[in-house]
């Protein structure tokens, strides 16, 4: 499920749409002290009031968000568990009565809720509905878009926990006082979930039982209990840590030490194996890319070595990056050069028009510009090194 998928569906959370249907609703109330069901409720969605329907589409639209490999994860189930957590997820996504389908999400809130302890109440929200994505037709067929579509049933959970009411001062007009209001009821916060996840994920229209996309409740911080015992996904990394293989594995093999337009290089060929790959597909790259990549750009490394690198960092001889997770994010300011005197960014293709050099004795971080550079609003002038 790529971004674009994720983008789409996003766009149909909305209340006024035919293009997503959600059916059911199920919540969960859970009690901190005890990390079990307090209350369990299930309601026709279309039974809920227009504003609790649009509340409940942004808190999906929010589980939804953030970057691939940093917040969301696309799982691929295991096949070594006892009670797979996809079958249990694939016969309520069949199942038609409301009872069973409570039931079993009630199964799935046992699971969730496992050996997790919460600082606050939570509630756990359920929803089954049907996404349709339109096809785009031949250019010589006269069937317009919605004439061919493609359906997928779908589940999202998503996890949020409550905060206590605000205590108010208020004043009453007609007995014309101020009066102090304490409410007992806790507030659901909506606006920012805990985590969740979608099942199946859906890409180009078509659902995949066989993965789920797991969404953690902040970017480069998942939750490995619930990715790996709750959903029993295979173990993922974040993009976050895939960057620090790749550095780590780049030190090991040629040292801390590499010139802005030989990194600059090796981001080339990365970047061109990215664009090169198909547009569903995630390229990976191994212990041999790696060389590959350095020793075409000046420096000559024996496989071994780099696949020794691999074993060192990751205790894996096998282990394989996500390209998009190693590359910088281009036509992005997002290389740093860090400095005691300043810190710097630039974009990964200018890496080439920077230096350092030694003058007289110093150093000095030298950047070819073709235009005056400007500090503030102010044109810099040029100087002459002496």
């Amino acid at each position: 499920m790529n971004k674009k998928d994720i983008a789409a569906l996003r766009r149909q959370l909305k209340a006024d749409t035919d293009l997503l249907n959600i059916t059911d609703l199920f919540t969960v109330y859970i009690m901190k002290e005890t990390s079990e069901p307090f209350h369990a409720q299930h309601q026709a969605f279309e039974m809920l009031e227009e504003d609790q329907q649009e509340l409940f589409m942004q808190n999906f639209k929010k589980l939804l968000s953030g970057q691939l490999d940093e917040k969301l994860f696309e799982l691929k189930f295991r096949r070594d568990t006892e009670e797979p957590t996809q079958l249990l997820l694939h016969k309520s996504l069949l199942s038609n009565d409301t009872e069973e389908w409570s039931e079993q999400m009630l199964e799935m809130t046992e699971k969730i809720m496992k050996e997790q302890a919460y600082d606050k109440d939570i509630v756990i929200t359920f929803v089954k509905g049907e996404y349709l994505k339109t096809t785009t037709p031949p250019a010589e067929s006269e069937e317009a878009d919605r004439d061919t579509m493609l359906s997928s049933q779908f589940m999202l959970c998503s996890i949020n926990q409550t905060e206590p009411p605000e205590k108010e001062i208020q004043f009453d007009y007609i007995e014309k006082t101020f009066k102090y209001k304490v409410d007992v009821d806790p507030v659901i916060d909506l606006k920012k979930p805990l985590g969740g996840f979608l099942f199946p994920v859906i890409t180009d229209g078509t659902g995949d039982v066989n993965r789920v996309l797991y969404s953690a409740g902040k970017p480069n911080e998942p939750d490995p209990f619930f990715m790996e015992e709750v959903l029993e996904g295979e173990k993922a990394m974040t993009a976050k840590e895939d960057k620090a293989v790749f550095e780590e594995v780049v030190k090991d093999v040629v040292g801390d030490r590499m010139s802005p337009s030989t990194l600059a290089s090796v981001y080339e060929d990365i970047n061109y194996t990215l664009e090169g790959s198909e547009e569903d597909e995630t390229p990976k790259l191994d212990y041999r890319d790696i060389g590959s990549f350095l020793s075409k750009n000046g420096h000559e490394v024996e496989e071994e070595k780099v696949k020794e690198a691999f074993h060192k960092v990751t205790d894996e001889e096998s282990y394989e990056l996500k390209a998009s997770s190693v590359l910088p994010k281009y036509n992005s300011k997002s290389i740093k050069i860090s400095t005691k005197v300043a810190n710097i960014s630039v974009s990964p293709q200018d890496l080439p028009h920077v230096r350092q050099v030694n003058r007289n004795g110093k150093r000095y971080i030298m950047i070819e510009v073709e235009e005056d550079a400007e500090i503030s609003g102010f044109k810099m002038l040029p100087e002459d090194i002496e």
